[in-house]
């Protein structure tokens, strides 16, 4: 099997959303072999030092061991304004954005990362912290970015059956990244029929990684697998259930609540019915 690390993380940084321990996540991707991972937070790197920090900590012990050490890789899940600059603040069509995972690979982007999402909060903050394409091509350097999920620019165009429209944003963000732009492939199939889950978004997500594969073909883009993680371990899915709970105040049984796959885990080293990459990345220093 070809070395996987998880390059989108949610820790529990992302408030209400979240529910994973940096220490945990860390600790569970070094027990299943991994060289290291990201935390993506939505919109935040509140959990940057705290990550550093505790890998710093493992890495004095392995180097002690002669291990090489855990690469920690700081990034964040962007919110990229829909509709031009980030400071169109007027209508309820701008609040959000699309979903970007971004990561810094060296120090200057590390820089960059930083400036990018205190703009999107001191500027950008509409509902949402958000960026847009004129910070993102200012800002650049040193920095990886990735597709993101469904609600990612390229996979929603594809969805809304607006080929033309993800064509463009291929288009600008390779114009712009290079070869550190990605196109990403999630799936979150649910295969126990007992429990309560989001059914909807597999089949959305098989619809949106077809096209995708198809146009990372065409445009020379390199593919990556991501995992959107949220919990740790598989018995966290219902505690993580609860937390949704709170976030959109909504009772437990209420049958129009928003649900997740509960798929939407750490996952161990068994790709087995996971898209094979083209290639795995893993940000340099």
């Amino acid at each position: 099997m070809e070395d996987f690390i998880h390059l989108h993380v949610h820790t529990y940084y992302s408030i209400l959303d979240g529910q994973s321990s940096i220490k945990r996540l860390v600790d569970k991707a070094i027990g299943n072999g991994m060289k290291g991972m990201a935390i993506t937070d939505h919109g935040d790197m509140f959990g940057i030092k705290e990550f550093h920090d505790y890998v710093g900590g493992i890495n004095k012990g392995r180097k002690k061991d002669g291990l090489e050490p855990f690469k920690p890789i700081f990034g964040c899940e962007m919110y990229v304004s829909r509709y031009g600059s980030k400071m169109l603040k007027d209508d309820k069509k701008h609040q959000g954005g699309y979903h970007l995972i971004v990561l810094a690979k060296n120090y200057t982007g590390y820089k960059n990362l930083i400036k990018l999402v205190s703009r999107s909060w001191v500027d950008g903050f509409y509902m949402r912290p958000r960026t847009d394409r004129e910070d993102l091509e200012k800002y650049h350097e040193g920095l990886i970015v990735c597709s993101a999920c469904i609600a990612g620019e390229v996979p929603k165009k594809i969805l809304n059956g607006d080929i033309a429209g993800a064509r463009e944003a291929i288009e600008w963000h390779k114009r712009v990244f290079g070869d550190d732009y990605y196109l990403e492939l999630q799936r979150h199939e649910v295969k126990d029929p007992t429990i309560r889950a989001n059914r909807e978004t597999f089949p959305m997500q098989e619809q949106a990684n077809k096209v995708l594969i198809e146009l990372a073909h065409e445009y020379g883009i390199k593919l990556v697998c991501t995992n959107d993680a949220h919990f740790v371990d598989q018995e966290n899915a219902e505690a993580h259930d609860h937390l949704l709970c709170l976030a959109t105040s909504k009772d437990l049984d209420d049958p129009t609540r928003m649900l997740y796959s509960k798929q939407d885990i750490r996952q161990d080293r068994d790709l087995q019915h996971r898209p094979r990459p083209h290639h795995a990345i893993l940000p340099h220093s």
